[in-house]
């Protein structure tokens, strides 16, 4: 289950402190303990009862140009500063089951209800209203094909300060019994954009769904289909070469879909099945990398349908 941390007693401290801190203390995200220190700082924020409503008022006032330039996330998250490399600090709003928004667009826009993991650690704090219900899980990240043990139902109090370890910590969301907001601090490593996040199916305990995508996938059939012999070469090298299974597949799949012929086609794909994860069965038992040392290299990276937590 996701770990709970005292959030110390200091002082209410400003936005901006918060980043100075953040900023001049080394920490490592892939170290528990190293970024649960981070926590009584997020909790210190906390306590600053009015820098949010001030901060939602002056963008209010410029038309939220702040958050249309830098926020990539749904209207769900209010951005409080983007990311840098190393830390990323957002709030996010969770409207009741009564609220007017969920009554018109339902709970899907809000993630209630999917089981899901994130491929970063990230602390929360509860910061406003009696906090959402969250149903929780546990897996080994090392062991994936294990199904993940439900851990209880619990919500995140007003106050209380929880670590959500990457890759191990699974969720489902509900709605609070009340309009409520928690803020995060999300730790940030180029790492990150090569481990995948998923989505589990509760009666079973097992992955689902890769919830991680290939922002190139659209340039890469592109290269593949108007590239000439310059694009089909790169594909290929990318096809066969890339660190990455989930960029490998991506490009034999451009590959395969510039064959103007089926059987080319699928030639194409039984050549490049043997040992390859996304088309091998027998990969797919395997010892997987590990989840905090993920492969790197040339090409694109992979994007969450990020979930804000």
């Amino acid at each position: 289950m996701t770990r709970l941390i005292d959030p110390g007693a200091g002082n209410a401290i400003t936005l901006d402190e918060l980043v100075e801190a953040l900023e001049s203390t080394p920490f490592d995200p892939h170290d528990e303990d190293s970024f649960a220190a981070l926590g009584p700082l997020l909790a210190r924020l906390g306590r600053n009862r009015d820098f949010l409503a001030d901060r939602a008022i002056a963008e209010l006032k410029t038309r939220c140009a702040r958050q249309s330039a830098a926020n990539s996330y749904g209207a769900q998250v209010f951005l409080l500063r983007p990311p840098n490399g190393r830390f990323v600090l957002r709030a996010n709003f969770w409207p009741s089951a009564a609220d007017g928004i969920v009554q018109a667009s339902g709970t899907a826009p809000f993630v209630y209800g999917m089981a899901h993991d994130h491929n970063f650690p990230f602390l929360t704090y509860g910061y406003l209203g009696p906090g959402y219900w969250s149903d929780y899980w546990e897996r080994d990240p090392a062991c994936p094909h294990e199904p993940m043990r439900f851990t209880g139902r619990r919500r995140i109090e007003p106050g209380q300060l929880m670590l959500y370890r990457m890759c191990r910590d699974v969720h489902a969301q509900l709605p609070p019994d009340a309009f409520s907001v928690t803020l995060n601090i999300l730790g940030s490593h180029p790492s990150h954009r090569w481990i995948d996040q998923h989505r589990f199916d509760p009666a079973t305990g097992e992955i689902a769904e890769v919830l991680t995508t290939a922002p190139s996938e659209g340039l890469a059939t592109i290269a593949a289909h108007l590239g000439g012999g310059n694009g089909l070469d790169l594909i290929d090298h990318l096809a066969r070469r890339h660190p990455h299974p989930r960029m490998r597949a991506t490009a034999l799949a451009a590959l395969a879909a510039a064959r103007p012929d089926c059987s080319e086609a699928l030639a194409l794909i039984a050549r490049a099945a043997p040992g390859h994860p996304a088309l091998d069965p027998s990969a797919a038992d395997r010892p997987r990398q590990n989840c905090a040392n993920p492969p790197g290299g040339p090409g694109d990276s992979v994007r969450s349908r990020d979930t804000a937590a």
